[in-house]
């Protein structure tokens, strides 16, 4: 990246690891996704029950790798050959893991996580379940604010996923959502039941948290997932 660029994704990532601090979330930074794995291996205790949401973010940055390595009761969904019943049961099993791993579709520079769902087991567990979670996040997930969250689905996040999933959707097709723009009055935007086989089913706000840091973000200061 070019050195002022640079400069000014700093700025951003400061203001936004301040902003979620005082959102009682614990906010850590690493400039790579090298440093990323040797930070994780500080966090993780070898044995604890480990949950992950789908994370394109976690593949990219070896933490899936860091999990299969057997040092953990990691709650392997994407196992190869895994049938779809036990994918099911354990993403409800995570609900009760020690840690659950997950990246977020956009950190605002207000101190929000902004995330949008299909089947919400992520989510869910985002909320409520796990003792801790931890949020992978490149740079390339901060915006300003809700709005421009908002957006970044509907642009990146979701035409990706769908991709990537072979989903049936106008973005899957046409790579932006039908209705690319926020509404502040709705965030979603999207008429009652134009896509049929959307994966936009749940969003979800975090904002300030009531129990102190069991949120953990990580910004890693270099492009990850989508």
């Amino acid at each position: 990246m070019n050195a002022n660029l640079d400069r000014i994704m700093h700025m951003r990532i400061k203001r936004t690891m301040k902003a979620l601090e005082k959102n009682n979330m614990k906010a850590l930074y690493v400039p790579s996704r090298a440093e990323l794995l040797a930070l994780m291996n500080t966090l993780l205790v070898p044995g604890e029950t480990i949950g992950i949401g789908g994370s394109v973010t976690a593949v990219e940055s070896g933490v899936v790798e860091l999990l299969r390595s057997g040092k953990y009761n990691f709650l392997d969904r994407e196992a190869p050959g895994i049938s779809k019943e036990e994918n099911a049961r354990l993403r409800r099993q995570a609900l009760l893991s020690d840690t659950f791993i997950t990246s977020s579709n956009a950190v605002t520079e207000t101190g929000n996580l902004y995330n949008v769902d299909g089947q919400s087991n992520r989510v869910a567990c985002m909320l409520f379940g796990p003792e801790r979670v931890i949020v992978i996040a490149g740079q390339n997930k901060i915006v300003p604010d809700l709005a421009h969250a908002v957006v970044r689905v509907k642009e990146t996040a979701a035409p990706a996923n769908c991709v990537r999933l072979d989903c049936d959707t106008f973005c899957a097709k046409n790579g932006r959502c039908m209705r690319p723009v926020c509404d502040p009055s709705d965030l979603m935007s999207v008429p009652a039941g134009a896509c049929e086989n959307s994966i936009c089913c749940n969003s979800v706000i975090m904002g300030r948290q009531r129990n102190k840091d069991r949120i953990i973000v990580i910004i890693v200061g270099e492009d990850l997932g989508f």
